[in-house]
Parts: structure tokens; C-alpha cells; sequence
């Protein structure tokens, strides 16, 4: 019994630990999305393919994290958690990034 809450002590500091690197990675690729397209009115910015290089180097970044510290075993990794990171990292920098754009942050 003991071995089944160690258990899921661990997937649950994994799961909070991967939402939340997902989450700020996300959210620091938004504000350098801004240092990027500095000067550029919001209309302009949205359009910079730059921004979206970030995105997917923040998410591939998590991927190598990921798997040099073991967070996940081999049997464990699926489609599915990949998918996860992905939506995560780039719903959270989508939303912050149009906040930024909208409230003139960026511009």
C-alpha cells in the first residue's frame, strides 16, 4: 500500500512539474516574442514567422528536458503527453502574446 502512494506522489510532482514548465515556457516565449518584434505595429507582429520558431524551440527544448532528466520512462511516453506539451506551451503563449499585441506592449 505504501509503494502505491509513493506511486502516485510521483506522477502527481510529475504532472504538476511538466504543466507548469509547459505553462511558463510558454508564457517566456510570449515576452520574447515581444523583445523580437520590438519596434513592429501589432498588426505586423502577429504575422512575424520568427515568433513561431520560438514556440517550437521552447517545445523542443521541453522534449530534450524531458527526456535528459528521466521525467519520463520509455514505456510511459506516448502521443499523447507529446501532444499535451505542445498544447500547453503554445496555448499559453498564444494568449499571453495576444494580451501583449492588444494592450500595446509590444509596439
Amino acid at each position: 500500500m505504501s509503494t502505491e502512494s509513493i506511486s502516485d506522489r510521483r506522477e502527481h510532482i510529475r504532472s504538476v512539474s511538466v504543466t507548469a514548465l509547459s505553462a511558463l515556457l510558454g508564457v517566456a516565449a510570449a515576452f520574447a516574442s515581444v523583445e523580437i518584434t520590438g519596434g513592429l505595429p501589432a498588426a505586423e507582429a502577429a504575422t512575424d514567422n520568427r515568433t513561431l520558431l520560438l514556440v517550437a524551440g521552447a517545445v523542443l527544448a521541453q522534449f530534450v528536458l524531458y527526456d535528459f532528466t528521466d521525467i519520463y520512462s520509455d514505456d510511459e511516453v506516448g502521443a499523447k503527453h507529446y501532444l499535451f506539451i505542445v498544447f500547453m506551451t503554445f496555448s499559453l503563449w498564444f494568449v499571453t502574446w495576444g494580451i501583449l499585441l492588444t494592450t500595446g506592449a509590444a509596439g
